[in-house]
């Protein structure tokens, strides 16, 4: 295949198969393309209306169809890849085509060892070196993101309207029960103003970050770390990306200590302790409700396993705060 695909490519397809079973919870619709020489696609759809990505942080046409309209995802440097290879509006639906990546996308049941961290880590670093003090038009503000899943922010969307509003709410309540006093009532207070530390994580310099750095927004493809899903595509200290993908490798049997001493060495020169440790109180911020209903699991396994996370994430959340940064 050469060049951009159009929506002509929807009506060459000898085969569509919708993706019923996915890893993304906002709302986007996927489906398989077969084309008549064997390619193999996948058309992603989304809309303000019932992607819940979209509405809670604050994009109105697809922020992924932006990026890459506009040639900022072909700038990726060398070793860091997209998918995109052709995208549209279709109404009030943004329209991606991207390139079928099969078994190197990267999910819960994929064995990921340290080297492979190593090799994202390395490739977030790239990345964000790269974009180091641009201005990247139609990114997520950090603001948005750091209040992405904040209590008031889910309450905007209606009871029972989308499944996930209603389980991260009840995992903040869990949290609130579970997490010592001192750090549940600094994250709740960031939650009703992130401005401290919006201001705070400004001052270490932004970047173009993927925004979403999660196990399974990768894949591992010959030469480079592809990313996928740049929804939610953000300016902030490289940092947040790491912290990020700390937040969701769970299932990564690293210690999250080894992990952050590979941060390091990734970020090379670059490294801003001060800027880590702010981006692991972030994505506390972003994410504990997760992490909450994880330590609460029914599974005896992943409960021990969750709740000895969530004390990790409780001790660097402590750390960030004994900074006095903010």
């Amino acid at each position: 295949m050469t060049g951009p695909v159009g929506p002509e490519v929807l009506a060459a397809a000898v085969e569509r198969v919708p993706v019923e079973e996915h890893d993304g919870r906002s709302g986007a619709s996927l489906e398989r393309l077969r084309l008549g020489d064997g390619t193999r696609l996948v058309v992603k759809r989304t809309c303000r209306r019932t992607d819940l990505t979209m509405r809670l942080s604050g994009d109105d046409t697809g922020r992924e169809l932006d990026l890459w309209a506009g040639g900022v995802l072909e700038e990726l440097p060398s070793g860091v890849g997209h998918a995109v290879v052709g995208a549209w509006y279709d109404g009030d639906d943004a329209v991606l085509v991207m390139r079928d990546l099969a078994d190197a996308v990267v999910t819960w049941d994929t064995p990921i060892g340290r080297a492979d961290c190593r090799r994202i880590f390395a490739a977030a670093a790239s990345l964000h070196d790269r974009f180091a003090g641009r201005k990247v038009d139609g990114l997520c503000s950090l603001d948005r993101r750091l209040s992405l899943f904040a209590p008031r922010t889910l309450r905007t969307v209606a009871p029972g309207e989308h499944p996930l509003v209603d389980v991260a709410l009840v995992g903040w309540e869990r949290f609130a029960d579970l997490v010592p006093a001192d750090v549940s009532a600094a994250v709740s207070a960031l939650h009703g103003d992130p401005g401290p530390l919006l201001g705070a994580l400004t001052a270490r310099g932004t970047t173009l970050t993927h925004g979403d750095l999660w196990l399974v927004n990768t894949a591992f493809e010959d030469g480079q770390v592809t990313l996928l899903d740049w929804s939610l595509a953000t300016a902030a200290p490289g940092a947040f990306d790491f912290a990020t993908f700390l937040m969701g490798a769970s299932a990564v049997a690293v210690a999250r200590d080894n992990l952050l001493d590979d941060i390091r060495q990734a970020q090379g020169g670059g490294y801003d302790d001060t800027a880590l440790r702010l981006a692991l109180l972030a994505a506390l911020v972003d994410l504990g409700w997760n992490k909450a209903l994880d330590a609460t699991s029914d599974d005896d396994a992943v409960r021990r396993r969750e709740t000895a996370e969530l004390d990790w994430w409780v001790a660097q959340a402590r750390h960030a705060l004994d900074l006095g940064a903010f």
